[in-house]
């Protein structure tokens, strides 16, 4: 097997704030698996909360190499590399590589019928104008995703409202509220018809959520890296948000799909940005999930070849083989 190791930096549109972070770029990194002419490939960003990057990744996936190309199957990937974002784009690789190896799509291998998946688009953070205004640009799109902070977030929502009363949203605060601002801005939330809150309280300083009943439903992203925190963060979220790069791929995130549904607990699928090759996985992971968010192509200048298409009330079309599975 060969596998070739590549920085692809994809210039996004405009900057976008969340919360003590500002993007210009996806800087992703993708795997390539070449097998007797069958082709595989993955993609990852990694987890910019834990120092990865791209040359994080890449050192990581370049110390392992040997043992990949030696051949690996997905098991084993699992034991290789932990958590994190070269994993999920040699574990990615690998499935697509499999596909094309045995002629069954990954959906035949799962035995799914996949059904199109319907995306929030995001909204960073910025004047609560500028929010709005960025609220009706995305007028074809039915559900929309509010980053937050501390700083003024229900004025922020309040002019998001007025100019989409017709929208279905969710708010983000990675990990920006204190338990007491949670509390506090709960009941308007709740009255602006906001269906789930995103991570509010920092990860490792939310246990006080054990016990705590949200009016409105709480999500955990990073407070949930992977199945090994799943049952932690089961005890205080609803909903647990399983993000391919920082679980460490398709493997993993279908490992917390059967944990959550064992326990009836709602899931969403997220990104950390990327190309179409970033949420094809997603889009498996996608087809168990309430809460869609694989927007990531949205921000970029330009998408890569045979790309997932975006079109009206935010429908992304299912992947096709020549990009992934």
């Amino acid at each position: 097997m060969k596998i070739t190791i590549e920085n692809y930096p994809l210039p996004l549109k405009s900057p976008f704030a969340i919360t003590g972070h500002t993007f210009t770029t996806s800087d992703t990194v993708r795997v390539t698996l070449e097998d007797s002419g069958f082709i595989g490939r993955g993609e990852s960003i990694g987890i910019y909360y834990n120092n990865e990057n791209a040359a994080s990744i890449i050192a990581q996936l370049e110390q392992v190499s040997e043992s990949i190309t030696s051949g690996i199957t997905l098991e084993q990937v699992q034991r290789l590399l932990p958590l994190g974002g070269a994993r999920n784009a040699l574990d990615c690789a690998l499935w697509d590589l499999e596909a094309k190896r045995s002629g069954r799509t990954v959906w035949e291998r799962l035995d799914i019928l996949p059904k199109p998946l319907v995306t929030v688009a995001t909204i960073g953070i910025d004047s609560p104008e500028n929010m709005a205004e960025s609220a009706r640009q995305f007028s074809q799109y039915p559900k929309l995703k509010i980053k937050l902070s501390g700083d003024a977030p229900i004025e922020r929502l309040e002019a998001i409202r007025l100019a989409r009363p017709d929208a279905t949203l969710i708010v983000d605060v990675n990990q920006g509220w204190t338990f007491e601002e949670l509390k506090e801005y709960t009941p308007s939330v709740n009255k602006l018809g906001i269906v789930m809150i995103e991570q509010p309280l920092p990860r490792g300083g939310d246990q006080e959520l054990e016990g705590y009943k949200s009016i409105v439903p709480l999500g955990a992203d990073e407070s949930c890296l992977d199945a090994s925190e799943y049952e932690t963060a089961a005890r205080r979220y609803d909903v647990i948000n399983i993000k391919l790069d920082k679980c460490g791929g398709l493997t993993e995130g279908l490992k917390i799909v059967r944990l959550a549904q064992r326990d009836g607990k709602g899931l969403m699928v997220g990104n950390m940005t990327g190309s179409s090759l970033s949420m094809a996985p997603s889009y498996v992971i996608g087809q168990y999930c309430q809460f869609i968010d694989i927007d990531g192509p949205l921000f970029l200048k330009q998408d890569i070849a045979d790309a997932l298409n975006y079109g009206d009330g935010g429908v992304v079309s299912v992947p096709i083989p020549a990009l992934w599975g």
